[in-house]
């Protein structure tokens, strides 16, 4: 399962004092994930930086 904490896109919001998500999306791609019935964010992306770096060494 992919959780918010580790997506490269949630972020920590000094203005509204929150995480919140920063993916782009239009009103009909928030409508699809709405409706669609996925079990996990179709957007997720892995936030860990140097997971590249550990798997070149």
């Amino acid at each position: 399962m992919a959780l918010c904490e580790t997506c490269s896109y949630y972020y920590y919001d000094e203005e509204y004092d929150e995480y919140v998500c920063d993916v782009y999306m239009d009103e009909d791609d928030m409508s699809r994930l709405a409706y669609s019935g996925y079990k996990e964010c179709p957007y997720w992306r892995d936030g860990d930086e140097y997971k590249v770096v550990r798997h070149q060494n």
